[in-house]
């Protein structure tokens, strides 16, 4: 060997310095330094960012009729998900007052899809109320259809 490498070869000294800054040649198993797959990337990022429980409740809400069946899906919609409530809007006061019946059962599904303790509210609003600014003729300003009822 050479005059002060203590008789190493120079294979044997770049393996010791490989070993005190930790690094390693591959080997034939997949590690981290491999290519990923896009789904595989996209799990790590949600979970870095803590986005758990938000995507979660987008695939349940792209699911929404296999989690609370289609009777209840053909006339409640989820309307967003935010700070562990889940708002849901029904096509009428009927099925509002239905859907805040079932509130219990719904809420048990949902931790079955997702986990317990990810939604811990279920809002339920009925349809949204008529609007009284459309027509061509609407007058400007005044208070609304209010002022006619007394």
């Amino acid at each position: 060997g050479a005059p002060g490498s203590g008789g190493k070869s120079s294979d044997q000294r770049r393996r010791e310095e490989r070993r005190r800054r930790g690094t390693t040649m591959s080997g034939a198993g997949p590690d981290d330094r491999d290519p990923q797959t896009v789904g595989r990337s996209v799990d790590r990022l949600v979970g870095e960012l803590g986005w758990s429980a938000p995507v979660a409740v987008g695939g349940v809400v792209g699911r929404w009729e296999q989690v609370v069946g289609p009777e209840v899906a053909a006339h409640a919609t989820p309307e967003r998900f935010a700070d562990g409530v889940l708002v849901v809007r029904a096509d009428s006061t009927a099925w509002a007052t239905q859907l805040r019946l079932l509130e219990p059962v719904i809420a048990r599904r949902l931790d079955e899809e997702l986990g317990a303790g990810v939604v811990v509210k279920l809002q339920v609003r009925g349809p949204g109320a008529p609007s009284w600014r459309r027509g061509p003729r609407r007058a400007p300003g005044g208070r609304g259809p209010r002022d006619t009822y007394g």
